[in-house]
């Protein structure tokens, strides 16, 4: 290690981390440490000056459920949140089976893969499809904010300063047809989409198709051509479906085209499983 922390705080409650906060604003948040060791890439790495351990607040590790929620702490580690097993909606496992391996989803937090400083990792795609909510406290109280809206801003903070995510609230609403999808890539700039669809009586209830690059993308528009519609969908209502979409990903001006053809590639294959 090429330099000693000068200081690492364990806080047992808020108030202390906040006060801690205050007096050492130049503090940084430590959670599962995967994120830290992954930025510098290298055997030897060198640690914050201040570490404010957030390990032993305990709220931070609970779960709970309730009949329309499953509510989980920010501490909470990936691999527990996988052992919940149906509890946990199917998209999100999926989602959290992909990120890397065992022994790192033992270590990571779901908390720091949603505050991962500058990046959108891979959760963000399916708690957005999942309209999960987010509990951010400060040294004057709490907010909720939904996470499309937490991940939909183009700044690299997504946390307002000396501010942190305490809870994370996931409807538990029944989507009868999940897909998921991580494409090869970086693992930091990964890229991920998920399709939704909620069916009511061969009708289509509701739709999700939330893609996740560096930044959000969904295309409400082309959701809205599906929905009370009835199943199994008419080709020509799917090819129009899909063509709409094609649309909305050539005003990506960013996006290279191998990524722009995967991506239609999916949601065609899943559109045409919903038609005749």
């Amino acid at each position: 290690m090429t330099g000693q922390p000068n200081s690492i705080f364990f806080p047992s409650s808020y108030p202390e981390l906040f006060s801690l906060w205050n007096r050492h604003p130049e503090g940084i948040l430590f959670a599962g440490g995967t994120g830290l060791l992954r930025e510098q890439g290298r055997q030897v790495f060198e640690l914050p000056s201040v570490i404010f351990s957030l390990d032993t607040l305990e709220e931070l590790h609970r779960i709970s459920r309730t009949e329309r929620f499953l509510e989980i702490g920010a501490m909470v580690k990936i691999n527990q949140i996988i052992e919940l097993g149906k509890t946990v909606p199917l998209v999100l496992r999926r989602c959290l089976e992909s990120i890397a391996g065992p022994q790192l989803r033992n270590m990571a937090t779901i908390g720091g893969n949603i505050c991962f400083p500058g990046r959108r990792l891979d959760s963000s795609a399916a708690l957005c499809a999942l309209d999960a909510r987010f509990e951010l406290r400060n040294d004057q109280g709490t907010r909720w904010v939904s996470a499309p809206r937490f991940f939909a801003s183009s700044e690299t903070k997504l946390l307002h300063q000396q501010e942190l995510l305490t809870r994370i609230r996931i409807p538990l609403d029944t989507w009868d047809y999940t897909s998921y999808r991580k494409f090869e890539g970086d693992a930091i700039r990964s890229r991920v989409v998920v399709f939704l669809a909620k069916i009511q009586k061969n009708v289509l209830g509701d739709i999700k198709i939330v893609y996740k690059t560096d930044l959000i993308w969904r295309d409400r528009d082309s959701e809205s051509l599906l929905i009370g519609k009835h199943l199994p969908l008419g080709r020509r209502i799917a090819s129009d479906f899909i063509e709409h979409w094609q649309d909305y990903l050539s005003g990506i001006h960013n996006m290279e085209e191998l990524s722009r053809q995967e991506l239609v590639n999916f949601i065609e294959t899943n559109v045409y499983n919903l038609s005749e």
